[in-house]
């Protein structure tokens, strides 16, 4: 079967595809234009294109990088732009159903299971305490707290960070929330010792819809501030997106891994990152795992400043400060 892919170039004579084209929809210009939505990827030469374009040194380059990522992870890389079509007309919760039974479905699927035979094994180190959570008048403070693996998302962690975002959304007199994490990193993404363990993805559906951080976080995050800093890397800027207001400090490393292991961003990503960025760029960052800096972060609107962190290493605390 042919790679579900299609470049088209907006500067020859070319037919635009059809809405119902079966395939990640590329296109290439040397100039930013309007296309009202045709397209799920606009690469152009233009340094720092409006959204939804991306500037790219070589857009026919980064098209062939992208034709080959979609060649080797067919199934996940269409999944992922379907899903992304469809977010907008769905109601902001369904958004994360539709984003889960997508991600259950390419679970049990063959690309999935050979990645994680490939797997290299990883030794647990489960957190007496994974989340933190400090009350100051009406701040609350939720700090993610395994800082030896980087504050890697396990389940354990999951369901603190549901607890304790549970308070800021029953408790009315919290004004204001701060998402932090403590160590090197805010957020490395989901633990790889526990990832991809549960053996019944219909199950593992049902969790996440029901034990979502995500969920709670759409339903407060007007008054959430997330901190980020280092590693964050798939939840660790899935979650962080629903943030109101989001800061990175300059050493912030932001990176959507998923699609090279034969999934999708699992963590709310689809729901959150088009927000703040739209469709079309989340597709880029998610289809090519390209990293994105704290600079480039702010241009596109993923995080509202730059701030200024320090990190004491003996202790795996952060502190933050607003620049």
């Amino acid at each position: 079967m042919e790679a579900p892919f299609l470049l088209v170039d907006l500067d020859a004579p070319a037919s635009r595809p059809s809405a119902e084209t079966p395939c990640v929809r590329v296109a290439v210009a040397a100039e930013p234009a309007e296309v009202a939505g045709a397209f799920d990827l606009l690469l152009t030469g233009w340094p720092d294109p409006p959204r939804p374009w991306v500037g790219c040194a070589d857009p026919y380059a980064t098209a062939e990088r992208l034709r080959r990522v979609i060649a080797a992870r067919p199934d996940a890389c269409l999944t992922l732009v379907q899903v992304l079509r469809m977010g907008p007309a769905l109601p902001p919760s369904d958004r994360l159903v539709v984003e889960s039974l997508a991600y259950s479905t390419l679970q049990a699927g063959a690309a999935f299971r050979s990645w994680l035979a490939g797997k290299r094994p990883h030794a647990a180190h489960p957190s007496a305490e994974p989340v933190l959570l400090d009350r100051d008048g009406d701040r609350l403070t939720i700090t993610l707290n395994r800082p030896r693996v980087r504050n890697a998302f396990d389940a354990a962690t999951r369901d603190a960070l549901c607890e304790a975002l549970e308070v800021a959304v029953t408790d009315p007199t919290v004004s204001r929330v701060d998402l932090c994490g403590n160590g090197p990193s805010f957020c490395s993404g989901g633990d790889l010792a526990e990832f991809g363990s549960s053996p019944d993805p219909a199950r593992a559906h049902r969790v996440r819809v029901h034990r979502s951080p995500a969920a709670l976080l759409r339903r407060c995050g007007a008054r959430v501030t997330a901190h980020l800093h280092g590693a964050c890397v798939g939840a660790g800027i899935e979650l962080a997106a629903f943030a109101g207001r989001v800061t990175a400090a300059p050493d912030t490393v932001i990176r959507l891994p998923e699609i090279g292991m034969g999934l999708i961003p699992g963590a709310g990503g689809t729901a959150s990152l088009p927000t703040r960025i739209g469709r079309e760029r989340t597709a880029y960052l998610a289809l090519t795992g390209a990293t994105l800096s704290a600079t480039e972060a702010r241009r596109w609107g993923l995080a509202d400043e730059i701030a200024t962190y320090h990190t004491d290493s003996r202790e795996g605390t952060t502190s933050h400060i607003q620049s």
